[in-house]
C-alpha cells in the first residue's frame, strides 16, 4: 500500500472528549471516527487491524470445530418472549415495529436464533455441534463511552455448543476457554480469566476474560499467591472471626435524635461500624426485600440479583421504603419485621450484640441477637470484597484490580432448549433436551484493549499479530536514486509475504516519523541518500526505538528476523 493513496488522516492533538488512551490513539491515528456517542466507524487503518483480530479468532474457532453462520440482526420480539428476555433486557434492547405493527428487536446477542436452528438436530449422533458468527450487535448502553471499549453498535463473534450432556457441555466449554487463552496470547492482550456472575445470560457457571486497564469499569479481586480471581460481582474473602460479647436478652432502645446513616452513628455514639447492622429496601421483581449487611460492608447488587434469581433489582424510593417499614429517614432495621421478606449477609451469620435502626426516628436498638431477633428468609454472599482481605483459598490478602471484560463464556445448560422446545433421540431411545453453552468476544472492544496494552506517549505499538502494517519504508527527500531504492524494498519485502506500507508523502521525515510511530507499525524501514550513498539504510523497532543500520542487500532477511521475534 502506497500511503499517498491511503485514507488516514491522523491528528496533531489528543480530541477534547477522549479519556481513554484506547479512545484517544485510534482517533489521533485515523483508526476510527465517531457518528454519535457510541456508534463508530472504522476507517481502513482501523479495518486492517479488525480484520486481523478476526482473522486469528477464526482460526481458532475453526481449530475446535467450529461452524461459521451469519444470522440475522433483525429478530422478532415472540422469540424472545418465550425465552422471557424481552423484558429482562430492559432499555438495553433497541425496539421498533415494522409497517405492519408487528414488534421487533436489534440482537444483542443470538442465544434464542441459534436455538431455533437446532430444532433442525434429530439425533445425539449429530451432536456435540459448536456454531459461531461474526455479527454486528446492539445494546442501547445508558453511558456509551471510552471510543470503542464501551459501544452501542458493535461486531461480536458468539458461538454457541450443543451437546448431549454436561460432561458435553465441560468438554465445549474447555475447548472454548483453551482456544480463548490461545487467540488473546495471538494479539499481544494478557487477560485474566475470572469466575463471573451470567447475570440475564442464565446457567450457573460462567468466566469472563478480563484485562487489566486504567480505563476499565469493572473490578478484578486476584489473589497472587493461589491465582483465585473472580469479579467482583462473584468475588468473595474469608473474613477474621469475631467474637461477640455476651448481650441482653431482648434489644434494648435508646435515643439517637437527628442521627441518620451508619457512618453518623458510628460516630456520634463510638461504635464500630463492624458492629453495626446495615439495613437497605430494594425493590425485587416488584416486591419490597430487606437487605442486610455488616456496617463496614458494601452492597454488590449483582450478588443480591443472582441470589433471588431476580429479573428486576433496584433501590427503593422513600415511599416505597416507607411503606415497606414506616420510615425512611435512616433508622431503619429489620427486628420485629415480618411482612417484609428478609435476606442477610453471610457476615452476619452467629452476630449478637450488634446495633441497628428501630424503625422509629431517632431511636435504635442495641444488644441485637441476629438470629433470634431478625426473621431472615435467606442468607446469600452479599457483599463487595475489599482489597486486603485475606484470600478464602489460601488466605492471602486480596488485590483488587481494574480491568476491562474482554470474552465471557457461559454454560447456560438446558434454559434455552427446554424452553424453546428442543429435543433430539437420546442413546436409550428417550427424546432429550441438549445442554448449551454460549460464548463470546467483542472485536472492537478486543481493539481497543490491546491499545490499552500496548502504547507509550507517541502513540500505539501494535503487536505484530494485528498490527496494520507490519513495516513502513519511509523515503526521506525526492532524489530518483532514493525513490528507486525504496520502491525495491517495498516490491522485495511484498514478495516475501510481509504486509508493507511505502511511505511516498511529499512530507518532512518529522511528519512522517510521528506518523509511523503514532499508528504504531512494528517496523520501520528508512532510506535516505546519505544512507544509500554508503549501501546502507536504517531499520527501527517501534516497541523499543533501537535502530540499526543495515546493508541494503541484507534488509529483507533483517526485518523478517526481526518480526519473527517481535512475533515471540
Amino acid at each position: 500500500m502506497l500511503w499517498s493513496q491511503l485514507y488516514a488522516p491522523t491528528l496533531r492533538e489528543d480530541p477534547a472528549d477522549a479519556d481513554a488512551a484506547s479512545h484517544r490513539l485510534l482517533l489521533r491515528g485515523a483508526f476510527a471516527r465517531q457518528l454519535m456517542a457510541g456508534h463508530y466507524s472504522l476507517l481502513p487503518l482501523g479495518m486492517r487491524v479488525h480484520r486481523k483480530i478476526s482473522g486469528i479468532l477464526r482460526e481458532e474457532m475453526e481449530s475446535i470445530g467450529g461452524q461459521q453462520f451469519v444470522l440475522p440482526a433483525l429478530h422478532p420480539a415472540e422469540i424472545w418472549r418465550r425465552t422471557g428476555r424481552w423484558e429482562v433486557m430492559g432499555e438495553e434492547m433497541f425496539r421498533l415495529r415494522d409497517r405492519k405493527g408487528a414488534e421487533l428487536g436489534l440482537g444483542m446477542t443470538h442465544e434464542e436464533i441459534f436455538t431455533t436452528l437446532s430444532q433442525e438436530l434429530r439425533s445425539y449422533r449429530s451432536l456435540p455441534q459448536i456454531w459461531y458468527q461474526f455479527q454486528t450487535k446492539f445494546r442501547d448502553e445508558a453511558r456509551p463511552r471510552s471510543g470503542l471499549l464501551r459501544l452501542r453498535e458493535f461486531t461480536m463473534k458468539d458461538s454457541y455448543s450443543f451437546d448431549v450432556d454436561e460432561a458435553g457441555l465441560e468438554r465445549s466449554f474447555g475447548l472454548h476457554h483453551d482456544a480463548y487463552q490461545r487467540f488473546f496470547a495471538r494479539i499481544g492482550l494478557p487477560v485474566i480469566p475470572v469466575q463471573a456472575s451470567s447475570g440475564s445470560m442464565g446457567g450457573n457457571n460462567s468466566t469472563e476474560f478480563m484485562s487489566a486497564s486504567s480505563a476499565g469499569e469493572d473490578l478484578v479481586a486476584r489473589c497472587p499467591s493461589c491465582g483465585y480471581a473472580a469479579n467482583a460481582e462473584k468475588a468473595v474473602a474469608a473474613l477474621p472471626e469475631i467474637e461477640d460479647p455476651a448481650g441482653p436478652d431482648a434489644p434494648e432502645p435508646f435515643e439517637t435524635p437527628g442521627v441518620h446513616g451508619i457512618e453518623q452513628l458510628a460516630e456520634t455514639f463510638d461504635i464500630p461500624a463492624e458492629r453495626l447492622i446495615r439495613t437497605l429496601v430494594y425493590v425485587v421483581d416488584g416486591e419490597p426485600v430487606l437487605v442486610l449487611l455488616r456496617g463496614d460492608h458494601d452492597l454488590m447488587e449483582q450478588k443480591l440479583s443472582d441470589a433471588l434469581g431476580a429479573v428486576s433489582v433496584r433501590r427503593a424510593d422513600p415511599e416505597e421504603t416507607t411503606r415497606a417499614l414506616g420510615n425512611n429517614a435512616g433508622s431503619l432495621g429489620a427486628v420485629g419485621v415480618t411482612k417484609v421478606r428478609v435476606i442477610a449477609d453471610e457476615a452476619l451469620l452467629g452476630r449478637s450484640g450488634l446495633t441497628t435502626g428501630a424503625n422509629t426516628e431517632g431511636v435504635h436498638l442495641r444488644g441485637v441477637d441476629v438470629g433470634r431477633d431478625i426473621s431472615v428468609a435467606q442468607w446469600a454472599p452479599l457483599r463487595a470484597v475489599a482489597e486486603g482481605e485475606p484470600c478464602a483459598e489460601c488466605g492471602t490478602a486480596l488485590e483488587v484490580l481494574r480491568t476491562v471484560e474482554v470474552g465471557h463464556i457461559f454454560k447456560l445448560g438446558r434454559k434455552y432448549t427446554e424452553t424453546m422446545g428442543v429435543r433430539v433421540l437420546g442413546q436409550d431411545g428417550e427424546r432429550i433436551a441438549p445442554v448449551m453453552g454460549s460464548y463470546g468476544i467483542g472485536i472492537e472492544r478486543a481493539m481497543a484493549s490491546v491499545v490499552e496494552a500496548h502504547h507509550d506517549d507517541r502513540g500505539i505499538v501494535w503487536p505484530v499479530s494485528v498490527a496494520p502494517f507490519e513495516v513502513a519504508v519511509v523515503v526521506l527527500g525526492q532524489g530518483a536514486d532514493v525513490t528507486r531504492a525504496a520502491q525495491d524494498l517495498y516490491a522485495r519485502l511484498r514478495g516475501e509475504g510481509v504486509d508493507v506500507l511505502l511511505d511516498d508523502r511529499d512530507e518532512r521525515p518529522g511528519v512522517k516519523f510521528r506518523d509511523v510511530e503514532l499508528i504504531g507499525l512494528p517496523c520501520r524501514v528508512t532510506v535516505g541518500a546519505r544512507g544509500l550513498a554508503e549501501g546502507r539504510v536504517e531499520v527501527t523497532v517501534r516497541s523499543t526505538g533501537e535502530t540499526t543500520t543495515v546493508p541494503v542487500d541484507e534488509v529483507v532477511g533483517h526485518v523478517r528476523s526481526l518480526l519473527a521475534d517481535l512475533a515471540v
